[in-house]
């Protein structure tokens, strides 16, 4: 490796990377331990980095700059998922690492940030751009914003960029009003919101899955889907974070920002061109075609759970309710289930449902798109022949694409089964792929905003969900309505039932 360029192989690197700061805020949080330095980290040890290039860290808590470094060393040796971890490498990475303690609260922090900047700017030559990451509590977004607004930092001799991690506001009106303040600041085009769910591999695949490929993208509408469920099961519980959680939910935390991006991705039209703008805006007319729910319908096609205790294996696992920092008599959803129409021509009438929860029997996200069956089965009643085929994109654990269609056993007599046909991303390409923050850092770098969420796109998913949500707070659930470790609530099951469809086991 280079040492003039020691995390730069122009000759394995389709994009040129331009040099930068960026710039942590909550750099002693976990995100920044278990995200953002693994994945900077391995874009260093994959040589993808500029050589100009340097991490500011920011936080209360005082360090030096060598705490800082063997602070995230740890950290990086602990979260680093799918790769070797290189000690000579790691040093070299770790001088480009720099430490300021400081309150967003506090106006002199910026004071003190735009010196550090300076003589960052002069040590490790970052031509002037900033990237800005927002990895603080959601409370101190707007305040940390306009805090580098007053102190100038947005503008200078380089380009000015600001990352802003999920969740972007509570209701409708928070995220607008968030906006509002980011934009006295910093112009839309320089707000990146990031949603990791857009930098999964999967989730990238769908556009190539669908318009790089002249057979999928004719059937891909109403005439061929019958319906299209979309899950995010996570086996554990809320792990400590009970506090948080009973503050957010299901729905919140999951289905307005994460899910309903990727439908948009499954459902929306081709965009004349793949740029950023033109996808995102296809993406964003497909949020504003959801269909919104009057309170009659949130009651028939939505679904609110939450999970008890149960005894699994010997083991005796918490309620909800029982976790730390959790009221005993809490209303918060831990599962959440919809049905969204579309209202547009190719998708009328196709049911797309979304179910996310905690403490489901395994850890899994997919997206399962059923076809209608064959109009008519000319191989009798009882072989099989009035299976669907089906067409499953799973986005983890194991990222790959399966379809399922029927063939004949064999041996004698016209019997039919299910086989599949399966797209590994691990054994199809015999490489590592990159973790989603390794791609949405580069993206942000490099000015790429096309898996970033933009505002019009954060303001038609809270517009789906609002309704529900107040409708959700005017009732008393019976919580808990589904043990922990089993597939949710049976309402979840009878919300489908209605239209005669089930939810796939994955």
């Amino acid at each position: 490796m280079s040492l003039e360029n020691p995390f730069f192989d122009p000759l394995r690197f389709e994009r040129k990377m331009p040099e930068c700061a960026v710039v942590i805020f909550g750099a002693n949080g976990d995100l920044t331990k278990r995200k953002l330095l693994p994945a900077l980290y391995r874009l260093a040890y994959e040589r993808r980095l500029s050589p100009g290039f340097a991490v500011v860290g920011i936080s209360r808590t005082p360090m030096s700059d060598d705490q800082f470094r063997d602070k995230m060393r740890e950290s990086v040796e602990k979260f680093l998922e799918d790769s070797p971890f290189d000690a000579d490498i790691w040093d070299e990475f770790a001088r480009h690492l720099y430490y300021m303690a400081g309150d967003v609260a506090d106006p002199e922090c910026y004071t003190r940030l735009a010196r550090c900047l300076e003589e960052v700017q002069e040590k490790a030559k970052t031509g002037g751009n900033v990237l800005f990451y927002l990895s603080t509590q959601p409370s101190q977004y707007s305040e940390a914003t306009l805090g580098i607004g007053k102190a100038g930092l947005a503008k200078g001799s380089g380009w000015r960029r600001l990352v802003v991690e999920k969740p972007f506001g509570h209701d409708l009106d928070s995220a607008r009003k968030l906006s509002d303040d980011l934009h006295q600041v910093f112009q839309e085009s320089d707000v990146y919101r990031i949603d990791h769910y857009l930098g999964k591999e999967t989730v990238q695949n769908i556009l190539a899955f669908r318009f790089g490929n002249g057979i999928f993208e004719p059937l891909w509408d109403r005439r061929y889907v019958n319906h299209v469920q979309i899950t995010a099961a996570e086996s554990i519980g809320v792990e400590g974070r009970g506090a948080y959680y009973q503050e957010a939910g299901a729905l919140r935390d999951m289905i307005q920002n994460h899910l309903l991006q990727v439908m948009a991705t499954i459902a929306m039209e081709p965009s004349a061109t793949f740029q950023p703008d033109s996808v995102r805006d296809e993406r964003s007319k497909l949020l504003r075609s959801i269909r919104t729910m009057k309170p009659d319908e949130v009651l028939r096609n939505t679904v609110a759970g939450q999970y008890g205790p149960a005894r699994i294996g010997g083991e005796e696992l918490k309620g909800f309710r029982q976790e730390p920092g959790v009221s005993p008599d809490s209303q918060t959803d831990t599962y959440a289930a919809a049905t969204f129409l579309v209202e547009n021509w190719r998708w009328a009438g196709v049911p797309f449902y979304i179910r996310t929860g905690k403490h489901l029997p395994k850890r899994v996200s997919e997206i399962a798109i059923e076809f209608h069956s064959a109009p008519h089965t000319m191989f009798g009643a009882g072989d099989g022949g009035a299976a669907p085929n089906l067409l499953i994109l799973r986005i983890q654990p194991e990222e790959g694409i399966s379809l399922k269609f029927l063939s004949k056993r064999p041996g004698a007599g016209m019997t039919l089964r299910n086989v599949s046909m399966d797209f590994n991303y691990g054994s199809s390409f015999g490489e590592r792929s990159p973790s989603a923050y390794e791609t949405l850092l580069l993206d942000a770098i490099t000015g790429d905003a096309t898996l970033y969420t933009r505002q019009d796109m954060v303001e038609a998913s809270w517009a789906a969900v609002e309704p529900v949500l107040q409708v959700w707070h005017q009732q008393k659930f019976d919580f808990p309505n589904y043990p922990a470790g089993s597939w949710g609530p049976s309402a979840s099951d009878a919300m489908l039932a209605k239209r005669g469809h089930v939810w796939r086991k994955p």
